[in-house]
């Protein structure tokens, strides 16, 4: 597996007139990982991935995808080896599934024999590949978008609202896809407003808040500069022992047998081992750590006030 990054993006921006639409983006991408881009509408998500895809051109910094200039003269040797699924997804709808994608491979220059096995792949099986795509679904349109994503075995894959219109068990078939490809050596950008979905799924989370990057990292080390607190809810085998429990902890009296604490990070080993000492019988203790929801809207708060 190649070392090399990926993508190599210094001070990247994007101007549209008096809009800026990406400020001064630094990010690095390495073979081998998932990467999460999470952001509201108009955060620059779009913009920098048109950029990486050679669409656009930066006004400002430098950018290098698999070593080259992705909108200069070997854009198209670097877009055979780059996979590109929109948020929105448009076929022809009198073509069939079959039909469409191997369109798709003859753009790329590719061979097409394979191409029912990558049907099969993404959950269109041999029946669903010979219908017309003005037959599809939603979520049968999304995977034929998948398919045309993954052709030709990308190094570099960005993926765009990817699990729209996909049932659960689809989804669960797509991030296995997705791991897959990452171990495999390609490297994936996630874009989804889906955030609780991309936990356990992306090795980095990477959020964008007007045009800038304002937080990257690991789950694990978002929520360490995040700082949030982490919820506890303790229920007592003795329900009329939550009372007790309260008076420990010095806070209010809750309705019902369940008591809810929270603490920082740094304080929950020794809240858990306090209330493993308490000497009151415990029939359920759940550690409810801060959700990429609560981390993503904290950094963009944190933003927004300053």
């Amino acid at each position: 597996m190649s070392t090399a990054p990926t993508v190599e993006a210094r001070a990247v921006c994007k101007r549209y007139g008096r809009h800026e639409a990406v400020r001064g983006v630094d990010l690095t991408l390495h073979p081998g990982e998932c990467v999460a881009l999470v952001g509201h509408n108009g955060a620059g998500k779009s913009s920098l991935i048109k950029l990486m895809l050679g669409l656009t051109h930066p006004t400002g910094g430098s950018l290098h995808v698999l070593g080259q200039d992705p909108a200069g003269p070997q854009a198209a040797r670097i877009r055979r080896q780059v996979g590109f699924l929109p948020e929105n997804v448009a076929f022809h709808p009198g073509m069939t599934g079959l039909e469409c994608l191997d369109f798709y491979a003859r753009l790329k220059g590719l061979p097409t024999a394979g191409n029912r096995d990558l049907l099969e792949r993404v959950g269109l099986g041999r029946e669903a590949a010979g219908k017309r795509i003005g037959t599809y679904s939603k979520g049968m349109r999304q995977r034929l978008g998948l398919s045309q994503a993954l052709l030709g075995a990308p190094r570099l894959l960005f993926l765009d609202e990817p699990t729209t219109g996909l049932d659960p068990a689809l989804r669960q078939s797509f991030y296995a896809i997705v791991r897959e490809l990452r171990d495999g050596g390609a490297t994936v950008l996630l874009c989804s407003h889906a955030l609780t979905e991309l936990e356990g799924q992306a090795d980095r989370v990477v959020v964008m808040n007007r045009g800038r990057k304002v937080a990257e990292g690991c789950l694990a080390t978002l929520r360490q500069l995040a700082d949030l607190p982490v919820r506890l809810r303790v229920r007592p085998v003795d329900g009329t022992q939550a009372g007790t429990l309260c008076a420990l902890y010095g806070i209010p009296a809750q309705d019902g047998p369940v008591v809810a604490l929270s603490c920082s990070g740094a304080d929950k080993l020794p809240l858990l081992r306090h209330l493993l000492e308490s000497g009151i019988p415990l029939e359920d203790l759940e550690v409810v750590q801060p959700s990429l929801d609560d981390i993503y809207a904290h950094f963009l708060a944190r933003e927004d006030a300053a």
